[in-house]
């Protein structure tokens, strides 16, 4: 049987959010209702409400979450009711080709629940990447579902579901940040603070952050920045070289995804070096680079998505860290918010004045 919970809807391009009542329907086959804990607010949820996702009104919101499985529907086996969870956006098929060739954090097929979410009056909600986490519980892919310690802070956990996982992965998974490197990380906000985590965790020898603001610069030297380097004072490329003895960094991370901000990774970096892309950019930018200098310093040009995480075996493994200490997830936490703040918590994101605001429920 169907039940109502509140959740924060988007109704259409650029409105302010709304709090209303949504139906959740009981699990089908291969599905799990979760009783959500707590639910980052990240800028993919406001990239939602402004329509640059897509155009598929009314969306149920929210996407970075813990909480607790409710029930599940025939067939379920990697979850029981009871369990602490993570949802994530990449509940691999096993069966595509990224799948088949033994790369599933690439899988092609990603799984989300068949039935839809409703409005009271039966309209469908699309829920914001597969998942609509900004209610007191959702209903997802039962392999959306990742069991980890259940000592471990909702508040802090749920931010693992995008975009510290998206940092922290674009250090260790895509980059392949080793034992002494240096690595730069343009852009310090919440994804680019936890690449300089990811960075940390992978015992680089020199991390540097890039920002505009000091105010970001602090947050990522909280996080294991060595140097930092103010991009509004200073040209970032040249401070980079100087800072790794006139070479540039061996793994250079945009966090922003801007065509400026990624022509300064591609050279910012040593010869042979990696540059990741994990900001992202917006349909309409181009890039332009002088196809001789992409041939001639060599190395890696790469794109980090969700931060190449497998979350079976990532989202427990960082957890483990975390429970340990040697992973600060609670630093992200900027404030615990209610269900009705969501829109003020976008304004705070957008003038940088916060990691992560969450919603505690």
């Amino acid at each position: 049987m169907s039940q109502t919970v509140q959740g924060v809807i988007s109704r259409a391009k650029g409105a302010p959010v709304e709090l209303t009542t949504i139906v959740v329907p009981d699990p089908g086959p291969g599905e799990a209702v979760v009783q959500v804990q707590a639910c980052g607010v990240c800028h993919t949820d406001l990239h939602y409400r402004e329509g640059g996702i897509n155009d598929e009104y009314p969306f149920l919101l929210g996407h970075e979450a813990a909480g607790v499985v409710e029930s599940v529907g025939a067939g379920v086996t990697e979850v029981e009711p009871g369990d602490y969870v993570i949802l994530n956006w990449r509940a691999v098929c096993g069966q595509c080709r990224a799948c088949r060739r033994g790369r599933p954090q690439y899988c092609f097929d990603t799984h989300n629940a068949e039935q839809s979410m409703t409005l009271e009056d039966g309209t469908e909600l699309s829920p914001a990447l597969g998942i609509g986490a900004f209610a007191e519980k959702t209903l997802v892919a039962a392999g959306q579902c990742t069991k980890v310690d259940p000592t471990a802070s909702a508040a802090a956990a749920g931010l693992l579901g995008c975009g510290i996982m998206a940092g922290i992965g674009a250090a260790i998974n895509t980059g392949g940040v080793g034992r002494g490197d240096s690595v730069a990380v343009i852009g310090c906000g919440g994804v680019g603070s936890a690449a300089v985590a990811g960075a940390r965790l992978a015992e680089a020898g020199k991390i540097i952050a890039v920002d505009l603001e000091d105010r970001k610069l602090e947050w990522a030297r909280g996080f294991g920045a060595t140097h930092t380097v103010n991009a509004s004072q200073t040209d970032p490329v040249e401070a980079i070289r100087e800072l790794t003895d006139g070479f540039g960094a061996d793994v250079v991370i945009d966090a922003v995804g801007l065509p400026k901000t990624y022509e300064q990774a591609f050279y910012a970096r040593d010869l042979a070096g990696t540059v990741v892309l994990v900001g992202v950019p917006t349909p309409q930018m181009r890039l332009e680079l002088p196809l001789l200098d992409v041939f001639g310093r060599g190395g890696a040009l790469k794109s980090s998505w969700y931060g190449d995480c497998l979350p079976s075996r990532d989202f427990p493994m960082l957890i483990d860290l975390y429970t340990q200490g040697r992973l600060d997830l609670d630093g992200f936490v900027s404030e615990e918010i209610g269900l009705g703040d969501i829109e003020e918590a976008f304004a705070r994101m957008e003038r940088g004045e916060v990691l992560r605001s969450v919603v505690r429920l």
